[in-house]
């Protein structure tokens, strides 16, 4: 049986679950289109092939080799997209948490039925229908678990929102020791640059006190100044609208001291290696287009 054990984002990793882009299918159609950084390429014709996003995942796992991590891949669906693993369930503490995703990517939970399986029944935990949420608005980080949400009236016009009211609530009442703390993103269908999909997208604790912010990602000022408070604005790398384009913010850590990044990322990168990260660097610019990177295309399940 698996023990699964996550109370951060960057205690030394010893087991996870990376996505898979072999069977990924043909291009969508632009109204298939789940978020408005794909749309635009598939309307350019610049949408990523799928032995390009093979490569770049294989990279991946050859980082998590390296470091002796246990790697589980999703079994191939024919003609599905399973990139990013983070969106369809989370792990908190022991417990692993089923998504309530757009509804059509119900059978990529499927592909991974074989782990949950190894995961003692009462740790696994179906939230219930009302209660929307990601993999990538949730974060738990210590005594905290961070959380990004959109909570407008105008919610269900955005395909871009993932994580509902009802999601904070839920995951109050589950960790009734944790503070559960809401951050409102900025939504948009259209233009990826002004689109958070996830928090993270727009901000990632690394090491022990450190963090990647995009201000612009937040719609309450309040909210993001919180962060900035709270890590310390020495210990913070603050991205551009551009740089939250590219997602920046969506590098993963196997360790407090490594992190593994995009290899187009020199900003970000040198800042990484002045502040005594080991960074390792990667190709990953391809599944970049999706609006999805590594800590997108990841669902960690044991931290020591």
């Amino acid at each position: 049986m698996l023990q699964l054990n996550i109370k951060d984002e960057t205690a030394p990793l010893k087991a996870v679950v990376l996505g898979t882009a072999q069977s990924c299918g043909p291009v969508p159609k632009a109204e298939e289109a789940y978020d408005p950084k794909s749309l635009a390429h598939i309307l350019a014709g610049t949408y990523p092939k799928e032995e390009d996003m093979v490569f770049e995942m294989d990279a991946f796992a050859k980082v998590f080799e390296k470091y002796g991590v246990q790697v589980f891949r999703p079994k191939v669906l024919k003609d599905v997209n399973q990139i990013f693993s983070r969106d369809i369930a989370f792990v908190i503490d022991d417990k692993l948490f089923h998504a309530n995703i757009l509804p059509d990517r119900e059978k990529e939970f499927q592909a991974i039925k074989y782990i949950v399986d190894e995961i003692p029944a009462e740790k696994v935990v179906y939230p219930p229908e009302q209660v929307h949420i990601e993999g990538g608005d949730v974060m738990p980080w210590n005594d905290y678990i961070f959380v990004g949400t959109y909570t407008a009236d105008d919610y269900p016009e955005y395909i871009t929102a993932r994580t509902n009211k009802e999601a904070v609530s839920f995951l109050e009442a589950q960790f009734p020791n944790k503070i559960v703390k809401p951050f409102e993103l900025r939504k948009s269908n259209t233009d990826a640059k002004a689109n958070a999909l996830h928090l993270d997208c727009c901000f990632q604790p690394i090491g022990k006190n450190k963090a990647i912010l995009h201000k612009n990602g937040f719609l309450v000022e309040e909210e993001y100044q919180w962060l900035v408070n709270y890590f310390g604005p020495g210990n913070i790398f603050e991205i551009t609208a551009d740089e939250m384009y590219q997602m920046f913010s969506n590098v993963f850590s196997i360790s407090p001291e490594v992190v593994v990044s995009e290899q187009s990322f020199t900003r970000l990168n040198n800042w990484l290696r002045n502040q005594g990260f080991i960074v390792e660097e990667i190709p990953y610019a391809e599944i970049a287009k999706q609006e999805g990177l590594l800590r997108c295309s990841t669902l960690p399940l044991i931290r020591e």
